[in-house]
């Protein structure tokens, strides 16, 4: 297929897509070969969209019902449900993640628009103080024009995570998705201005991350950001909208450890452990990359990961195999280097090469090292690959301070059937999640999420995210006595 055969991705603003004056190419990560072209929009773009956003926000959306926008959501994810096969099929392509992934990730992404149908309905405002000549309440108000910067990894998710709180709770949006994988989301603005957004409530405007997303962190028009990436682009984020005093929800990554306890269940730990590193081929903020392990018990999950790392079938994605491609060549050459500093802090066991498997493609050997020191770059540093590291402890203590030894702070894994040490070690961590005989790395829909430390601030899923796209504001009103 030629370059002018390509499909075509263009921004879409106020209800209709738009042209750009140049294009890049969007590539297959299974392959290395373009599979779209892709409008290269900049700041003149992204002050039309803001622009159709605020005009959308003052005149229509915010003097919606509660009950108007959970309609609109109720429909966004019937149409989702609608095309799930295509959108499932156009994220495979985008992101290189397998099949059956992106038809979880497109299920997921319906389920956010119905989560926050029904939780928009009961977002309310207090009634304040006890005094017979006062009365005072509080209204949960959306904060109005909102931009979401979106990444690579789970681009259909993301969108729907980050957009439909902030649709419910009232507010209009700018989405910028990641120029690595632009396809799913740009199709769901699409797609939710079919099924009844007015125009300009959702606009979507790809582009790189130096035009595009820098000229949507610097808007003077935003009313809030979102930012999910990595730690050097979120300062970056950050300090541009500080210029113009625009709140930020910030998600900078993480290094998530399991802790795996003596008296854990093997035929459930090490299953779980294993997905949450490969899903997506690690490409996940909360994979869970360290494996703190008991040393009564080091050498037999070392051994059952070895074995399960050995056994992992890699390939395309629409080949649906346990691991596909990392994202870009870029994105595999990091890896690479990681885990060659890697060899020389650790014992590698598994992998640590490129695989013989599609010509062309980004892929990596599923790789585990072991007898990891904690304060090993391979253990400190979000890789964002399929690369996991093992490190024993001598009892719960050592546990919790080296799970707690990196600046990151998003999830955990606590693997044990003693259920005092799990409610001790779950509120001893420090982190926005633990999941205890049990591991979550992208769903979750109603469980808040966001940063502890430099891992970020602010909460995106759950009934936590209404709350982060809105502001409060206090009414008080003097009651003359009978």
């Amino acid at each position: 297929m030629t370059q002018r055969q390509l499909p075509l991705a263009e921004a879409f603003i106020e209800g209709q897509r738009i042209p750009a004056r140049d294009t890049f190419a969007d590539l297959d990560p299974s392959t290395g070969r373009p599979c779209a072209r892709v409008s290269r929009c900049g700041p003149a773009e992204i002050d039309r969209a803001v622009t159709a956003a605020r005009t959308a926000f003052e005149k229509t959306w915010r003097r919606t019902t509660a009950a108007t926008r959970a309609a609109a959501c109720r429909a966004v994810a019937g149409t989702l449900r609608a095309h799930r096969r295509e959108l499932a099929e156009l994220e495979c392509l985008d992101t290189g993640k397998p099949i059956s992934q992106a038809y979880t990730d497109a299920d997921v992404a319906a389920r956010y628009f119905d989560f926050y149908a029904g939780s928009v309905e009961a977002l309310h405002g207090r009634t304040l103080l006890d005094h017979p000549d006062l009365l005072a309440y509080t209204l949960q108000e959306p904060h109005g024009v909102c931009g979401h910067i979106i990444p690579w990894n789970y681009p259909m998710q993301i969108t729907a995570r980050t957009l439909a709180p902030a649709l419910a709770a009232g507010n209009t949006c700018v989405l910028k998705p990641a120029e690595d994988a632009p396809l799913t989301p740009l199709r769901i603005a699409e797609l939710a201005t079919e099924a009844g957004l007015p125009a300009g409530v959702l606009n979507a405007v790809p582009g790189t991350g130096p035009e595009a997303g820098a000229a949507l962190a610097a808007h003077p028009g935003l009313d809030h950001l979102a930012f999910t990436g990595s730690r050097r682009t979120g300062r970056s984020v950050m300090t541009a909208a500080a210029r113009g005093i625009v709140p930020v929800t910030l998600e900078l990554g993480g290094k998530s450890p399991h802790l795996v306890f003596p008296d854990h269940d093997p035929a459930a730990t090490v299953p779980r452990i294993v997905t949450s590193v490969i899903e997506h081929a690690g490409q996940n903020c909360s994979a869970g990359t360290r494996v703190l392990v008991h040393e009564g018990v080091h050498a037999q999950v070392s051994t059952a990961l070895a074995e399960a790392f050995t056994g992992l079938r890699i390939g395309p994605g629409a080949e649906d195999p346990d691991l596909g491609p990392l994202i870009s060549a870029r994105q595999r050459g990091t890896v690479l280097d990681h885990i060659d500093a890697g060899r020389k802090a650790a014992r590698l066991v598994v992998g640590g090469g490129v695989p013989d498997v599609a010509a062309g493609g980004f892929f990596v050997e599923p790789t585990l090292f072991d007898d990891v020191p904690p304060d090993a770059a391979i253990a400190q540093e979000e890789i964002f690959g399929p690369v996991l590291c093992v490190t024993p402890f001598g009892d719960a203590a050592e546990a919790v301070a080296l799970a707690d030894a990196t600046t990151y702070g998003l999830s955990a894994g606590v693997w044990t059937r003693d259920i005092g040490l799990a409610h001790a070690v779950a509120r001893a961590l420090r982190v926005s999640q633990v999941f205890v005989n049990t591991y979550s790395a992208a769903g979750g829909v109603e469980l808040p999420f966001g940063g502890y430390r430099q891992s970020g601030f602010g909460r995106e899923k759950g009934f936590a995210a209404l709350l982060e796209y809105t502001r409060v504001k206090a009414v008080a009103i003097q009651v003359d006595p009978l």
